[in-house]
């Protein structure tokens, strides 16, 4: 028996959330895509599916597309519990698993070992670091930060970073908030 069901996507969130980053009233949508204001402000609060034409033709109107769309929608309530045994591809050395299943608005991630430690990394979102095991040192903005089990280390989006273990058998996990969410205000002067 699994622990995992798929739940019909809620594309109404992800419609509301690129008309309002367009700046857009519903009546404008409605005028753009033929459809009525109505019907939108029901596909918006999840108490009406939009057929696949319909869907085209809202995707058109907010300048985006109906895959997009689907992309950036929300799983209907759902809950998914990965095992810690779940099977994982055996393979030597680093290890990277990941603790959130399918597209939500929230990722994790638990790296094994080490990786790459030149490899630097930018998110455009908020993230958080946690040393479950081991030890990490993490440089980011310029500083050398060392993390030992427990510690944790929150990152802004947008902050460049790179990090490596410094112990063996390391288990540092990531979490962080999605990068089709738009999540963080625009930082620029």
């Amino acid at each position: 028996m699994g622990d995992h069901k798929e739940q019909p996507l809620r594309v109404g969130a992800a419609v509301r959330r690129r008309r309002r980053a367009l700046e857009l009233t519903l009546a404008v949508v409605a005028e753009r895509s033929g459809l009525s204001v109505p019907f939108l402000s029901q596909i918006e609060n999840e108490r009406a599916r939009p057929s696949t034409s319909s869907l085209e033709k809202v995707a058109d109107a907010l300048r985006t597309t109906a895959v997009e769309l689907l992309a950036a929608a929300d799983p209907a309530c759902s809950v998914d519990v990965v095992r810690a045994d779940d099977p994982e591809p055996a393979t030597p050395g680093p290890r990277a698993r990941s603790l959130v299943r399918g597209h939500h608005q929230m990722h994790a991630q638990e790296f094994t070992g080490d990786h790459d430690a030149g490899r630097e990394f930018q998110y455009r979102n908020d993230q958080l670091m946690y040393v479950a095991d081991g030890a990490v040192e993490i440089e980011a903005e310029g500083r050398a930060y060392r993390l030992g089990r427990g510690d944790t280390l929150y990152l802004t989006g947008g902050v460049r970073h790179r990090w490596r273990a410094t112990v063996s058998d390391t288990r540092l996990v990531v979490v962080a908030v999605a990068e089709h969410i738009e999540a963080v205000q625009d930082r620029r002067p």
